[in-house]
Order: structure tokens, then sequence, then C-alpha cells
């Protein structure tokens, strides 16, 4: 049975960039359920990967702002791009904001499997479970055993299970007694009552709003589909709605030129600045970006990203209770905190 220093859960954005970090006197093995890394990487953005945005601050996440706020103060938004451009990364600005790969997000992964070389991957290897035995944690895959003195979650959430998401890195918080908020749909379209009947007859049509979900003020394009409101906006509104009202203004100051005519015939008898409705819900796990929920920031200690009762077991990136935002949020939080936590582990 192979025995490793560190043993990462997960070739994702988080985990990768984990390991890319560890300190080079460590042996480090890799773990993913999928026959390659990085899949979920690769597919976003359209390929290109929103990796960031112009601004990032606590404010922007759905989590522990004081967590955050330590996490960023190690790794931000700058010395992430200092990173990539120091291993010649192109970027690209979209809408004065959105920081894209200007190539392809392959380029990424080709970088971090690059500076991850030195350590043993297993592909193909579905999580079963995690013990552990004295000082060693015991990994049992469908494959095989692995142990290692340190392990780190970066299992990712359950949206796009066909690229082989679960809520493993849950499973093994609980069976670790660690306390967790369940998983539920982030980033994703909402689903409307029959009074709303009226905006599925704009199916297609988009048109920037600013939406109001409790005391957060969003403001992007939203777009009308069959199911019911989709866009930017209604996808960064559904971090923080559960149930109850949001509301839309159709006519913000900043756009109110731009109304589509369809939009203001259909609407002519209802309020254009403050219109409000209760979604009926949203789309479900296989529309979400991401996944809202994870392990409880206040399991974890802010120093390390270490579980306060499991020593050496750490947890990064997207199973941590800490979800972003629509607008490349997400990717820098799981560069943020992999870096965080990769700096923090060393082995005697």
């Amino acid at each position: 049975m192979k025995n490793y220093d560190v043993l990462i859960l997960g070739a994702g954005a988080s985990g990768l960039m984990c390991g890319a970090n560890l300190s080079k006197n460590l042996s480090v093995a890799i773990v993913e359920g999928n026959d390659k890394a990085a899949k979920k990487l690769k597919i976003s953005g359209g390929g290109k990967c929103n990796i960031t945005n112009v601004s990032v601050k606590p404010s922007n996440f759905d989590g522990d702002k004081e967590l955050i706020k330590q996490v960023f103060k190690k790794f931000n938004k700058e010395k992430l791009l200092r990173f990539l451009d120091r291993n010649h990364i192109d970027l690209e600005v979209r809408k004065e904001r959105y920081y894209f790969c200007k190539h392809s997000a392959q380029d990424i992964i080709n970088l971090l499997l690059q500076l991850n070389e030195q350590h043993h991957f297993y592909l193909n290897h579905k999580i079963i479970s995690l013990t552990k035995e004295d000082d060693l944690f015991v990994l049992k895959t469908d494959k095989q055993h692995i142990k290692a003195k340190n392990v780190v979650v970066a299992t990712g959430g359950k949206s796009f299970a066909n690229l082989g998401a679960s809520d493993i890195g849950l499973e093994i918080a609980k069976s670790f007694k660690l306390e967790v908020k369940e998983f539920t749909p982030a980033l994703v379209g909402l689903t409307v009552q029959p009074k709303e009947a009226w905006m599925k007859e704009l199916s297609g049509l988009s048109t920037y709003v600013n939406i109001k979900v409790g005391d957060k003020l969003l403001k992007e394009e939203l777009l009308f589909t069959h199911k019911g409101l989709s866009g930017p906006a209604v996808l960064s509104a559904s971090l923080y709605w559960n149930k109850g009202d949001i509301s839309v203004n159709f006519l913000p100051e900043e756009k109110k030129e731009n109304l589509p005519k369809r939009l203001s015939n259909i609407m002519k008898d209802k309020s254009l600045t403050n219109y409000k409705f209760s979604p009926a819900g949203n789309y479900g796990f296989t529309k979400a970006e991401v996944s809202r929920g994870g392990v409880l920031a206040n399991e974890l200690d802010f120093k390390t990203l270490e579980s306060k009762k499991v020593k050496g077991l750490y947890f990064i990136g997207e199973v941590v209770d800490v979800t972003g935002e629509l607008g490349g949020y997400n990717f820098q939080w799981a560069f943020s905190s992999a870096y965080f936590c990769a700096k923090c582990i060393k082995v005697s």
C-alpha cells in the first residue's frame, strides 16, 4: 500500500492548484474519479474559462466573510493574475470586468498539469471512503487503498454530475463528525409561478436589469426562457434567494433607453421599476453552475483550512461553504483557497 505525505482528493482547479504549490520535498498523490483532470475547468466559459473578476471582494460571496478575507489576504486576484502572467497565460477582459483565457482554458490546465508532473495521479479511481488509523489516513477507492499523513479534500460540489461531480466531500466530512450544509443548486435559472406565465412568452429576450434579493443588488442581463428566467443577473440572484419575493427593475437609470419593445408592450400594466414576484424554484443541479453549501467555516482553522477536529484533514474550493456570484469568483476562490492551504502544509 502506497504511503504519501499529502493526498489530494480531486484533480479540478483547486486540487491541481494545491498540488502545484506544495513544498517540493513532499511526496504527493492526486486521486480523481474521471479519466482526465480538470474536466469542469475545460468546459467553463465556453471553453475559455472566466478565471476571475476585475473586482473581487468578500461581499461577492455567500459564506463566512472573515474566512474569505483571510484567504484573499494570502492569495488575492492580483497574485493570481501575476501567477498566470509569470507562466505566460494570456487573459482578456470582457465587459470591462470578467477575466477569460484569451485562447483556451486548456492553457491553464496544461500549466497546472506541468506544475504537478512530479506527483502521482490516480485517475479513474472512485472514492469510497476515508478513515484514519493512528497518524495515517487510509483512502479506499474502487481499485485500491492509499495511505497518507495529510489529506486535502478538493472534490468540488454536486453540479455537473455528467462530469463525475458528487457530494463525496461532504460524506467524508460527515464521517469525521464535521458539520456541513448540504449542497443546493446555485448560479442557476429560476422557474416561475403560473401568474408569471407571461414571462415565458418573451422566451429568448435579454435585457439589462437591476435585481434585488434581500439586501443584495445585482446589475446585469436577465434572459427570459421557456422555463422562467436566466441570464447573469438571475444566476447571481439565485445564490441569495431561498424563498419569497425578489424585485426586478427593468428600467434602471444606467440603461433606461434600452427597454425592448416586446417587454414594454407586455408589461404596460405592470411596474417596470419594481416588479416583485416569488419564483417557484430553480432549474436544479443539472443546470447549476456551482453548488451552494459545504463544510461549515466554523469547522476549519482560518489560518490553514485544516479541520479543527481532525489533524491533517483539509478542505478547499467548492466543498467549503463559500460560494461566489457569477463572474469568475468561484474559480478565484478555488485557486486562492488551494494556494492558502498548500503553503500551510508542512510534514516533518
